[in-house]
């Protein structure tokens, strides 16, 4: 059995060094430091408003990490467009709203179907692996199918920020779901979204999921005990069950 690989996102990193502005801290660096502490690839959100990760981050990285690099980005023209001149190694498709503070939920697919396949063709055809960022919910899983995503993120927010017993297990049991319908059709699932020390291993544990893409609460918690410990220490976590 192959080991789930961790996405270290690096966008808060960004939004530090943009409250104060100037260079410090660079995300560039904590991607650096995150391969040599055990992540399997970056993950960066170019958002249309620009808060965090910049266009300049974007090109910096795709020249210094050897990693493969993930760009999260809104389906709009402009993201597609930039996509598809970097040519990251994987872009995962996301909703996008300017007031939320962070991603709230995941993407409606059958609300923007025509949309969505278009830029998943052009994308592959760049040779660009896509996924779209979903709620574990089996309609929104065969619509990813339909569409001819070859990968689905799922949201599992609503799994890691619950605190009652009966809630947490009703969101897994959606999350098993959701993996094992994404199974049937042939899709790889990923999951992000609310991980922690505390909710890892149980994703880590559904076999069915490849990847998972863990940013704040890395960044947070390097406050304490320093971005390579947190790194590792989750890395530690994943492999324990794997």
């Amino acid at each position: 059995m192959s080991k789930t690989r961790l996405g270290i996102n690096i966008d808060h990193v960004a939004t530090l060094r943009n409250a104060r502005g100037g260079a410090h801290p660079d995300p560039v660096r904590a991607a650096l430091l995150a391969e040599e502490n055990g992540a399997d690839g970056i993950t960066a959100h170019l958002r249309e408003d620009r808060r965090h990760i910049s266009d300049q981050d974007i090109t910096n990285l795709i020249s210094n990490i050897s990693v493969p690099l993930n760009l999260e980005m809104a389906p709009t023209e402009e993201m597609l467009k930039i996509a598809c001149n970097h040519l990251p190694n994987a872009v995962c498709i996301v909703p996008e709203k300017r007031e939320e503070k962070t991603t709230e939920g995941g993407l409606d697919l059958l609300k923007s179907m025509l949309k969505l396949k278009k830029y998943i063709s052009i994308l592959s055809e760049k040779n660009i692996r896509v996924s779209l960022f979903i709620e574990p919910d089996n309609t929104q899983v065969e619509a990813a199918h339909e569409l001819g995503a070859p990968v689905v993120e799922f949201h599992v927010g609503s799994y890691c920020n619950n605190f009652t017993t009966d809630q947490v297990s009703k969101e897994y049991k959606k999350i098993l779901s959701a993996v094992k319908t994404a199974d049937r059709l042939g899709i790889e699932s990923h999951a992000g979204h609310g991980i922690g020390f505390d909710h890892v291993k149980s994703i880590a544990s559904i076999t069915s999921i490849k990847e998972l893409n863990i940013g704040h609460f890395i960044i947070g918690e390097s406050i304490y005990i320093g971005l390579g410990n947190a790194i590792k220490k989750m890395r530690k976590l994943i492999d324990e069950v794997n």
